[in-house]
């Protein structure tokens, strides 16, 4: 399709809006930026030029020219040199039928740009690696460095990164949809075009790499981007695990491993735990707020695809390890314990001269019957089973847990090290071991998800019929949680079998039920939290235990033992309001001695969930930011003085106004103590793709998460010292004019809803099969009541990006004002960006949002508003902001250019961004058709290709 960065320099088209049409520029690329990156440059010329023979091949030249047409059009919009009306005018007279493949050809044209963009980052990596080059910030070798440098004592690491532990939690998102045929395809087209960079090919060998990638693009051209059925909750179970095979099993592991070995050998004595530090989770199946579509039903199909997939894989790594440790007993020393687990194999024995293959003939009979056990008749899909008779009984007894499987292969490491065969044993063996130990027959943790009005409604309704008291709701909080720790401290459930109940209350029992059943099938590893969204109160966390209480899963103990819950109790704390009472909310809980003995019996560790999202939607970017970390700030002295550990669950989401951008930054400027060694954080949308699809990407951003984790564990990050009060005054005003900005336009301005939902595609989102979830949690045109997801992806496909920095110049500007303080106290934030990680962070991603705002495409958007009054008003506030916001950037950063402190990503603006503006004028005009009657399936479909190119393209818009 061309190349996309061919002529001078030039300003890049997501500036500032002018009616006039004039661009003001923020980002250039100068020519030493362009030299660095031409191999980029080449492979995009490369792919592009491939889609675009492809597309003149098998779709016709009329439909080529149209592509190519626009393609052109969108670098001379780019240039100054054309108005977008000249490339509307290309769309408006065509059917739906020819707009279609201009919109796959451009979706199709961002998958690839990303998958050159990764390898150009992998490749200069590896430049930076081979020159020896000091370790680049956000490397586990660049913290090792950081570590020894602070002279930190063995003693302070194991205390800090005891029982540390790094969670991604996979959720599910309606902008990754899709299909396993692309994912799979993405990857094929990676891998040959690294053999291109890395190998000396010959000309047959660089023909074949090259008409491979052709092949792999044009089973894109001709596969299906998305689904036409609206996605299932089955079906987003699957997209989350097909990770695993792509990555995770090949890379936790191995990261567990590294890490492990780096720290025991720099700090001997810390005594650090073998346990694996990364770990993963999900949400996808257990997440029911707001989503009708989760039950006891899809709680078990996920926990138990899960456990699948993780015997699989065992049982697939023993096979191959047992054609590889061939070793003879004529030719090695056979320690007791080998020869006692290879003769301990059930049925026709291997060759006893070969015990390395009789001990694992053992342990996959063994692992065999353990699935057998635990998954039942779906255990019969397992193709590498052993030991099964034809009635389906296994010869062998089955493992009890994972630590006696890992008994078993350690038995084997220490035979191989016994005859000096550590290269051997530090292999497949190892990485096994290690397998065994991080995935274990659960694969990965599955929160519990619900709103805390659902459980009010239950449990109001379960004790209602039990007789405990008739009118629950109309109690006071102290009265709630009197007669919730009344019924806690008994062991009688509240509901029979026979308990004539509403249908909200038999799903809210029956999921439970199915976590209760899963835990006791695959381990409490399997179901590890019970998430309660809009957590306000005490009596909200003890309704959750009542819940839980009658699926067994909590037990008030008998005579002289303490409560204990197989699940953590974790409150998320969502609104501006409840982060800044989650403290207190703690305090109070940990003050009901009942909800104290459940703590200190899990391990004294008290979760606590911070939502990034809906802190957001209320009070805006910069309120809700600070709000979050003096959040933390109360929540580390809270937990100081009750005396417990603290473990925080960030739930971001991929853009930056629902938490998201470089996770390195955002974990370094979290607040002091407010890490510890342990994080969680939700992973979600295109983002995971974009960091999770293949194993070199995967293993460059845990091992991001994981560096940041132990940095801010282990050393001083924050940089204020003795003006930390000082600059939390500060932010506190700040925080307050940026919310009272934000709330004058989104909660004051009348008709601000019929603005935002005319014009972005919301509407359309929960119309067009997008995702399983629906877009609001219940009927209504509040946008309280919004979810958080369409919220922002509306704005982000609308490119205004409101949620990533409105209201944040208007605070700045006032603060700053124009009076004799105004130098000293612009000279105050300035220094704050200097040396503050926290501010640093909102000021980078505040400015990688506006780069990626374009205020000319979004003025198309507002054209979809019919009242041309509210159009103006809205709009012209908007634009308004975001200019200021822009000056205000540059004042306190002193540096116009958005993305000085990113040049990657400035280059994939400069690259890239023109290919969106066709996508962005088609969705235009195809809502603009949707909406004036024209409900034909081409331009559905069309509007859905637009909104997954987009989002595939912007790579975290939701």
């Amino acid at each position: 399709m061309g190349d996309p960065a061919s002529g001078p320099a030039v300003p890049v088209h997501s500036a500032q809006w002018r009616p006039s049409g004039t661009i003001v520029s923020h980002l250039e690329v100068d020519k030493t930026d362009r030299a660095l990156t031409e191999p980029l440059r080449e492979d995009i010329r490369l792919l592009g030029g491939m889609l675009g023979d492809i597309i003149r091949e098998h779709s016709g030249t009329s439909t080529f020219n149209l592509v190519e047409g626009s393609r052109q059009a969108a670098f001379d919009i780019r240039e100054n040199e054309i108005d977008r009306d000249d490339l509307v005018e290309r769309f408006v007279p065509e059917p739906a039928t020819e707009l279609l493949p201009v919109a796959r050809a451009f979706s199709l044209f961002a998958l690839l740009a990303n998958l050159a963009e990764d390898l150009h980052r992998e490749r200069r990596r590896a430049i930076h690696l081979r020159a020896g080059d000091t370790p680049q910030n956000s490397s586990l070798a660049a913290t090792y460095a950081k570590l020894g440098a602070a002279g930190l004592s063995d003693e302070q690491v194991g205390e800090k990164l005891a029982d540390a532990t790094v969670v991604p939690v996979i959720t599910a998102h309606p902008t990754e949809t899709r299909r396993r045929t692309i994912f799979e395809a993405q990857n094929r087209i990676t891998e040959l075009m690294r053999l291109r960079r890395r190998t000396e090919l010959t000309p047959a060998e660089e023909a074949a790499s090259l008409e491979g990638i052709r092949r792999q693009i044009l089973t894109m051209w001709q596969t299906a981007l998305i689904r036409l059925e609206r996605l299932t909750i089955v079906d987003e179970i699957a997209a989350g695990l097909r990770y695993y095979d792509a990555t995770f099993f090949e890379v936790v592991p191995r990261i567990n491993t590294e890490t492990r070995a780096a720290l025991c050998s720099a700090y001997p004595a810390a005594g650090l735990e073998r346990a694996p530090m990364v770990r993963m989770g999900s949400w996808i199946g257990g997440d029911r707020d707001g989503n009708p579509f989760v039950t006891g039903e899809v709680v078990g199909i996920a926990t138990s695809s899960a456990a699948r997939l993780a015997f699989a894989h065992h049982l697939e790594q023993l096979e191959i390890l047992a054609r590889e440790l061939s070793m003879s007993a004529r030719l090695v020393t056979v320690p007791d314990a080998l020869s006692a687990l290879a003769s301990a194999q059930p049925g026709e024995a291997a060759s006893p001269d070969e015990p390395f293959r009789g001990a694992l003939q053992t342990i996959r009979a063994r692992l065999s019957a353990t699935a057998l056990s635990r998954l039942g008749s779906s255990a019969s899909a397992l193709s590498h089973l052993v030991g099964v008779d034809s009635s389906g009984r296994a010869a062998a007894a089955p493992y009890a847990d994972k630590d006696e499987l890992r008994a078993d292969l350690d038995v084997l490491d220490e035979a191989l090290r016994e005859n000096a065969d550590q290269t051997i044993a530090d292999d497949r063996l190892l990485r096994v071991r290690e397998s065994a130990l991080t995935f274990g027959f659960n694969l990965s943790g599955l929160d519990m998800r619900q709103n805390s009005e659902v459980h009010e409604t239950v449990v109001a309704e379960l004790l209602a019929w039990a007789g405990v008291h008739d009118d629950y709701l109309s109690l006071s909080e102290p009265e709630r949680v009197d007669l919730l720790v009344a019924e806690l401290q008994s062991r009688r459930p509240l509901t029979g079998a026979d308990a004539a109940l509403s249908d909200l209350a038999v799903k809210e029992l029956a999921i439970v039920h199915a976590a209760a059943k899963a835990v006791a099938t695959f381990g409490p590893e399997a179901v590890p939290n019970y998430v309660i969204s809009m957590c306000t109160s005490v009596s909200d966390m003890l309704e959750a235990m009542i819940l839980l209480k009658e699926a067994g899963l909590y037990d008030a103990g008998a005579a002289g033992e303490g409560a204990r819950s197989r699940l953590r109790v974790v409150p998320l704390f969502e609104t501006i309001e409840d982060l800044q009472q989650g403290a207190r909310t703690i305090l109070d809980a940990l003050d009901v001695p009942l909800y104290r003995q459940v703590v200190q019996a899990q391990q004294n560790t008290q979760e606590v969930m911070l939502g990034y999202s809906d802190s957001n939607k209320d009070g805006g970017y910069l309120a809700a930011n600070w709000a979050l970390y003096r959040a933390e700030l109360d929540l580390v002295d809270a937990a100081k003085r009750a005396g417990i550990r603290l473990r925080l669950f960030h739930g971001r989401g991929g853009t930056v106004g629902r938490g998201g951008g470089p996770s390195y930054e955002a974990i370094l400027a979290q607040p002091p103590g407010a890490v510890q060694g342990s994080l969680r954080i939700t992973e979600q949308g295109e983002i995971i793709a974009a960091k999770y699809a293949e194993p070199v990407s995967a293993h460059r951003n845990l091992e991001t998460i994981l560096a940041a984790t132990i940095e801010s564990s282990l050393l001083d990050v924050e940089g204020l010292g003795d003006e930390s009060e000082r600059a939390y005054a500060i932010l506190d005003d700040l925080a307050a004019r940026g919310r009272r900005a934000y709330s004058e336009l989104v909660h004051e301005t009348d008709g601000f809803v019929e603005y935002f939902t005319t014009s972005t595609p919301l509407s359309e989102i929960g119309e067009l099969n997008i995702g399983s979830r629906p877009a609001s949690r219940k009927q209504t045109q509040q946008i309280s009541d919004l979810r958080a997801i369409p919220w922002v992806l509306s704005w982000s496909q609308s490119r205004v990006m409101l949620p990533g920095w409105y209201g944040t110049g208007s605070a700045f500007a006032e603060w700053i004002g124009d009076d004799d303080g105004s130098a000293e106290r612009l000279a105050t934030l300035r220094d704050y960006n200097d040396r503050w990680p926290f501010f640093a962070s909102v000021m980078s991603n505040m400015a990688q949002v506006l780069a990626k705002s374009d205020m000319g495409v979004a003025h198309r958007y507002s054209q979809l508003v019919p009242d041309e009054q509210l159009r103006e008003r809205v709009f012209g506030k908007i634009v308004a902001e975001h200019e200021l916001t822009i000056a205000m950037h540059a004042a306190i950063t002193g540096n116009d250019d958005l993305l000085a402190d990113n040049p990657a990503l400035k280059r994939s603006v400069y690259n890239r961004y023109p290919y969106l503006e066709p996508l962005n004028l088609l969705q235009v005009e195809l809502l603009r058709r949707y909406r004036a009657g024209d409900d034909s399936r081409e331009v559905r479909r069309g509007i859905l290709i637009t909104m997954n190119g987009l989002a595939t393209a912007l790579r975290n818009s939701g």
